[in-house]
């Protein structure tokens, strides 16, 4: 049993230690130097992701927007009130989908960088 508890603590203190170092050194291990197509690259899904995040806003308000309106004018009209249902929901839940996407990356690029 003490074998096993020796084993499994050095096992652990290895894979901890390695996962350090990796994270500590690894961004020194390129010597600081970045290819110029990836750098144009990197500044091209920048750019995209500042567009998408542009565009979404209005592009929710303008769903929400309109599914209020169906909600408003449907004069009772069960699949109409439906639709608006469904279509507010589905445009706050991509809005929010688009903004978690971004809170991601750029916490990503935090941890990289």
């Amino acid at each position: 049993m003490l074998k096993f508890k020796k084993n499994l603590f050095f096992i652990l203190f290895i894979m901890i230690f390695s996962i350090i170092l990796f994270f500590c050194f690894s961004s020194l291990s390129f010597a600081l130097g970045e290819p110029k197509l990836v750098s144009k690259i990197n500044s091209a899904f920048e750019n995209i992701e500042g567009w998408i995040l542009k565009l979404s806003t209005p592009a929710a308000a303008v769903a929400v927007g309109t599914g209020i309106f169906m909600k408003k004018f449907s004069f009772g009209d069960e699949e109409k009130i439906r639709t608006g249902k469904k279509l507010i929901k589905g445009s706050l839940f991509s809005y929010a989908f688009i903004l978690a996407i971004d809170l991601i990356l750029s916490a990503i690029k935090s941890l990289i960088s």
